[in-house]
């Protein structure tokens, strides 16, 4: 059987369940695990699937951004844990850039202490958080007032950041995978762009709640990512592949 047929079928079965064991489609398509493995890449990086520990599953589409109310409540604990590992490669004197999310919030909280960075956000959360609690040199971006999110989105935003010199960009993202970060909201689209033609070095931010996850558009391919501060959940065939593409992975 030639691998696009295998793939075809390998998506047909996950429409009629959830979940399906590396061990399980070696033994039904009588392969190696190396082979299924393969597949699964192939899979992954065109957004149909999503690796898990020990299996796949079909990729999660997500059509809405929940609101940075919502968001602020759920996975504190590896979004503080991701904030303080971030926040420990910020060198001295830098230019960085916290994307708006409620895991960068917890980057800022990591660096009240300093007085030597200059910071850019497009956040609101942040921007008040630091003023109140930081003697850092912040810019805010300005731009179109996204309410849900607390957050300026749009091409004011992207012209402001194409005028800046970033030293390290910490990116946020609701759903993202091997092919890259995707969102529901095509105002962020160019934000993201940007923010990455803008830094010398890019860091995803994310907990791993949001890997597997697909939005309608396309914001930015994984080969733009430098960094990946996550927590312990992703799969190993992830991680291993994200090695491959040549990004660091630091977890938590």
């Amino acid at each position: 059987m030639i691998p696009v047929e295998r793939q075809r079928k390998i998506l047909t079965l996950l429409k009629n369940q959830e979940v399906v064991s590396i061990s399980e489609l070696v033994d039904l398509f009588n392969v190696s695990h190396m082979t299924i493995r393969r597949d699964i890449e192939k899979l992954e990086a065109i957004g149909k699937v999503s690796s898990v520990s020990g299996g796949v599953q079909l990729a999660r589409n997500i059509h809405i951004e929940l609101s940075h109310d919502i968001k602020i409540t759920q996975f504190a604990t590896e979004k503080e844990q991701i904030g303080k590992l971030a926040s420990s490669i910020i060198a001295p004197n830098m230019t960085i850039y916290l994307d708006a999310g409620t895991t960068t919030l917890e980057i800022a909280h990591q660096i009240t202490q300093r007085n030597d960075l200059l910071i850019i956000t497009n956040d609101f959360a942040i921007s008040a958080f630091l003023m109140a609690n930081s003697s850092n040199d912040i810019y805010h971006t300005g731009g179109k007032v996204d309410r849900q999110n607390q957050s300026t989105v749009g091409s004011k935003v992207a012209d402001f950041l194409l005028s800046m010199n970033i030293d390290i960009a910490f990116i946020s993202t609701s759903s993202w995978n091997l092919k890259g970060l995707s969102t529901p909201n095509e105002e962020k689209v160019i934000v993201k762009q940007a923010i990455a033609k803008s830094s010398k070095a890019v860091c995803l931010v994310s907990d791993t709640s949001k890997y597997g996850k697909i939005a309608a558009f396309h914001a930015l391919d994984m080969e733009r990512i430098d960094t990946i501060i996550t927590d312990s959940g992703l799969p190993e065939s992830a991680f291993n592949e994200l090695k491959d593409k040549g990004i660091d992975i630091l977890t938590t």
